[in-house]
């Protein structure tokens, strides 16, 4: 059972920059993040093949970045421009495909707060 953890999180100003990393306990073909705010379903950000391939929900396009270390089993999520909208918990995930239809593992989750 591979397991996730999750760090980065935190208090940013509208306009500001966070990055957020996951660390797998083994090694994962697909990596990616979720976010969910209460009362709605939790939803894909971006998502990463261990071959480096993305994928990306249109709403951060062009403002976040995920990356990915496979000597360390790491994933990041680079995020830049954040704005109020973006304030949720972030969720790591891992399974079999980049796409993330199905999740084998899940992180703690991480919160992100954007305001001023």
């Amino acid at each position: 059972q591979v397991q996730l953890v999750e760090s980065g999180g935190g208090l940013v100003q509208p306009g500001g920059s966070l990055t957020l990393s996951c660390a797998a306990s083994g090694s994962i073909f697909g990596m990616g993040w979720f976010r969910q705010v209460p009362g709605k379903q939790r939803e894909l950000v971006a998502s990463i093949a261990e071959s480096g391939t993305t994928l990306y929900v249109d709403f951060v396009k062009g403002r976040f970045t995920i990356s990915r270390d496979n000597a360390k089993n790491t994933v990041y999520l680079q995020m830049k421009s954040l704005k109020r909208r973006d304030t949720a918990v972030y969720y790591c995930a891992g399974g079999k495909t980049v796409y993330l239809r199905d999740v084998d593992y899940w992180g703690q989750g991480t919160q992100v707060t954007v305001s001023s």
